[in-house]
């Protein structure tokens, strides 16, 4: 190999940049440490943008007994609801309940606990309601009269993750995405690890901490840096998603039973569609080859069909995706895996941390958890500060996280929509729930339609295109129609090559 065209010395290095080497990337360097994040793919290209997108505590947890797990979700659920209103919001529950299923007095007891696991300051108690007469009823088959409505939150999952790196970077890390890590070696005092980056070649890195968050790779990645190392407690699940046209017109979601256990979800979804997930199935294929199947597919349009008067078929089936989760082995079945995370370090040499597990609720905390670990080897005196900060884009009415920002969130839009009068008040509203605040970054010194560049595909500008580039780390349609934005779900067949043939056009200077 020829030698590395650049060298970079830090603190730590993180290897994965989805919700949890991102996460951990702001909190370290908001302490001071040097940080570089290498992803080998685009940021949250795999697991982190392959959720059911909600902020939760997970109810069906606590029929497994994880009330730890389910109470530290539901006290993050509020404080990421408050850190980032603009990309995550409250949300509704309705659980249709029938004979047969869990008794009506077993579901109410866990609500109850769900309500009272953690302090509520944003989001309303269960209750049970009368589907004959609520909203939510309607698009139910009748023989459901009764059910539940409880309260937790929808997160942009994507997003969650750029905002996390933007940080990062802000702070004072290196941000370093289409860069694989070729090889990890420790030497006596650190790490040196080979990345290779197409747009400018190989990098040799030197961390004196290595951070291991590759998600479906951690093993691997921790077998060749440290081959004794057991890395056999992953386990790798699969989930999937089918996207139809809109269902019902309400904003609240629905939460069905399936007889064999499972748990799938109805959510409203990006204005005219609605998202219904998940499965759960080991999966021992390649994490860079995970596509839904018929079967999972057939299965989630007939458990929605159950319920729903008008049947679900695979013809309404508009977007599929899939992901990998990268769970803790516990021996259980795939669908009551534990999501809870497990955090393993290496100190025989310079130290490796590997992260096992986790899910987006609670990325922060485990961030944190990770990064007290490596500032204690590295005597870094900072302690955690991710609890009471914002998020890009998320300080609407001032710097620090705030219920205001959540409640009055609708209010700063209508706002937005004033000040920019000369754009199309759906244009504003859909940068207001991308960017929050930053929307004074991208429309600087734009006042119309006739400033903001060329319209490349239908409500995608130049201009929104050019700032995704320049501070978003987006390099190609797919990140930007599908990741940073979900443009993709509203646009016609081809767009998607438009878009690619125009970044082709404009190429970006790289750094």
């Amino acid at each position: 190999m020829a030698e590395p065209q650049h060298i970079l010395d830090c603190d730590v290095l993180i290897v994965g940049g989805g919700i949890n080497g991102a996460g951990i990337a702001r909190d370290a360097a908001g302490r001071g440490l040097s940080v570089v994040l290498c992803e080998k793919d685009d940021l949250a290209s795999h697991t982190s943008s392959a959720s059911t997108k909600l902020i939760h505590g997970g109810l069906r947890y606590l029929e497994y007994y994880e009330f730890n797990l389910v109470r530290k979700a539901l006290i993050e659920r509020e404080v990421l609801l408050r850190a980032a209103p603009h990309i995550m919001w409250p949300l509704r529950f309705v659980m249709p309940h029938a004979p047969g299923q869990r008794p009506a007095l077993l579901i109410r007891a866990g609500l109850f606990l769900y309500d009272m696991l953690a302090r509520r300051e944003l989001l309303p108690a269960s209750a049970g309601i009368n589907l004959r007469s609520h909203a939510a009823g309607k698009p139910l088959k009748p023989e459901f009269e009764r059910g539940f409505i409880y309260s937790d939150g929808w997160v942009d999952d994507a997003r969650l993750v750029v905002l996390n790196a933007i940080d990062a970077c802000e702070k004072g890390a290196t941000i370093l995405t289409q860069a694989v890590c070729t090889k990890l070696e420790r030497k006596t005092a650190d790490w040196e690890a080979t990345l290779f980056k197409p747009s400018c070649g190989h990098i040799r890195v030197n961390a004196r901490y290595v951070v291991n968050a590759a998600g479906p790779w951690t093993a691997d990645l921790l077998h060749g840096a440290v081959p004794r190392a057991d890395g056999g407690h992953l386990r790798l699940i699969k989930g999937s998603h089918i996207v139809v046209r809109r269902i019902f017109e309400h904003d609240n979601a629905y939460i069905f039973q399936h007889p064999d256990g499972r748990i799938v979800f109805a959510i409203p979804y990006e204005r005219d569609f609605t998202l219904i997930g998940t499965t759960d199935l080991d999966y021992r294929g390649d994490p860079n080859q995970v596509a839904i199947s018929e079967d999972e597919i057939a299965y989630l349009c007939q458990l929605a069909s159950q319920y729903f008067v008008k049947p679900i078929v695979p013809a309404d089936v508009v977007w599929t995706y899939s992901g990998v989760r990268p769970l803790v082995e516990d021996g259980a079945d795939a669908k009551a895996v534990t999501r809870d995370y497990r955090l393993e370090v290496d100190s025989d040499g310079p130290p490796i941390l590997s992260v096992f597990g986790g899910k987006i609720t609670t990325f922060r905390k485990l961030a944190e958890e990770a990064v007290d670990h490596i500032a204690k080897a590295l005597d870094n005196r900072h302690g955690g500060w991710t609890h009471n900060a914002c998020l890009p884009g998320g300080d609407l009415f001032g710097a620090e996280p705030q219920n205001k920002s959540v409640l009055e969130f609708d209010a700063w839009r209508r706002a937005q929509i004033a000040r920019y009068s000369g754009l199309p008040s759906a244009l504003v509203t859909r940068y207001c729930r991308t960017y929050g605040t930053r929307i004074h970054t991208l429309l600087s010194d734009r006042t119309d339609v006739a400033s903001m560049g060329e319209e490349i595909v239908a409500g995608l500008y130049a201009t929104e295109v050019e700032y995704l580039r320049r501070y978003e780390w987006a390099r190609s349609a797919q990140d930007i129609l599908w990741r940073r934005t979900k443009l993709g779900l509203h646009l016609p067949s081809g767009s998607a090559d438009t878009l690619q043939s125009w970044l082709n056009a404009h190429p970006l200077a790289m750094k």
